[in-house]
């Protein structure tokens, strides 16, 4: 078996339903179960409930992947100490477990507050992960990118952030020789990325290179097509703490964030930032999209993502919105029920499916 350098293997046992012919993935946006730092806020039942309403969906794709927005380790201060608006998160390592058990086979570290804690928090982490059988990948000269195995099929995966710790995505050359590698040893190839301006004015896609606090959080729409042109065949990203849009890219499925997924503490959820959407995505044996699914939650202060009554289909309505307005000559289509198609050119006549 082939083996790249800084590449994680791992062999997941998910029970797959002819595979080379299709795959689902599930993507969700920022994890961060609870925080003992600086004073505990840990959620009720020490973790057990926060997966409660969306484990169903996260268990039945093939690959259920997210981001994991701080550190798992027990001890240690924070190497952001005296710094002003200091956010850093600090959960325990019991709580990989609750990754597992809602269905979690891959998690990005590639963010900024992968180092909350320093090189031993990193190393906790990993630890953490590892001892679930969960992938990861993200973090510079340590986990760059991760293979996983389905049935046969070699996945792999790579996270780009944009801080000098994580496998930047400011440096598109570096990119590119990342995905290069692992399109010569992988069937599939799926990119998560950390960036974009912050808060809740930031729904939508600009052109250009974003910023955010003095930091250059990357030109997403260029890193997006990118990474496609250069072997990747499903892109998503977050780090807005919003949803942002969809679009589909030479029959590559991409979504731009999909916002904050269980962050029950230490992240304002008032609003649009409560908004936790599962986008569901099913591409084919050469990873061109076929269909994809957009579920709603919402988040509250110290819960997980919940149903709520009336709100079905609140993020398939603002998910539509945003991408046809910001990617209006996509391939993709979007119902108000959330269901995710693509439009079919043809010299007569335009059709969707």
């Amino acid at each position: 078996m082939f083996r790249l350098l800084l590449t994680l293997t791992i062999w997941a046992g998910h029970s797959l339903t002819c595979l080379s012919a299709s795959l689902t993935i599930a993507l969700t946006g920022d994890i961060m179960m609870g925080t003992t730092y600086p004073t505990p806020r840990l959620p009720r039942g020490d973790g057990k409930y926060l997966f409660r309403d969306t484990r169903d969906i996260l268990r039945q794709a093939d690959l259920a992947v997210g981001n994991l927005e701080g550190t798992l380790c027990d001890k240690g201060e924070t190497r952001k100490e005296g710094k002003a608006n200091n956010y850093a998160f600090r959960t325990p390592t019991s709580y990989a477990w609750w990754l597992k058990d809602a269905g979690y086979d891959f998690v990005s570290m590639a963010n900024n507050h992968s180092f909350d804690f320093g090189i031993e928090g990193v190393i906790s982490t990993e630890h953490a992960l590892r001892q679930q059988g969960i992938a990861f990948a993200g973090i510079a000269g340590r986990s760059e990118t991760a293979v996983v195995m389905r049935q046969g099929v070699r996945i792999g995966l790579c996270a780009l952030g944009h801080n000098s710790y994580t496998v930047s995505h400011l440096d598109l050359k570096k990119v590119g020789k990342l995905l290069k590698q692992l399109r010569q040893q992988c069937d599939i190839i799926i990119v998560s990325f950390h960036g974009g301006a912050e808060g809740t004015a930031q729904s939508h896609v600009p052109n250009g290179m974003e910023g955010f606090l003095g930091e250059r959080r990357g030109a997403l729409r260029q890193l997006a097509h990118y990474c496609i042109d250069h072997g990747a065949d499903v892109v998503y990203g977050h780090g807005p703490h919003v949803v942002r849009g969809i679009e589909v890219y030479k029959g590559r499925f991409i979504a731009y964030s999909l916002g904050n997924f269980c962050t029950p503490f230490g992240i304002s959820l008032q609003g649009v930032s409560g908004y936790a959407p599962i986008v569901t995505v099913t591409i084919d044996h050469k990873g061109r999209f076929q269909k994809g699914r957009i579920y709603s939650f919402i988040q509250s202060y110290g819960a997980g993502p919940r149903k709520q009554d009336g709100k079905r289909f609140l993020m398939a309505h603002q998910m539509k919105a945003l991408s046809e307005t910001d990617f209006p000559h996509s391939d993709a289509w979007i119902d108000l029920r959330g269901n995710i198609g693509l439009i079919r050119y043809t010299r007569r006549s335009l059709t969707t499916i």
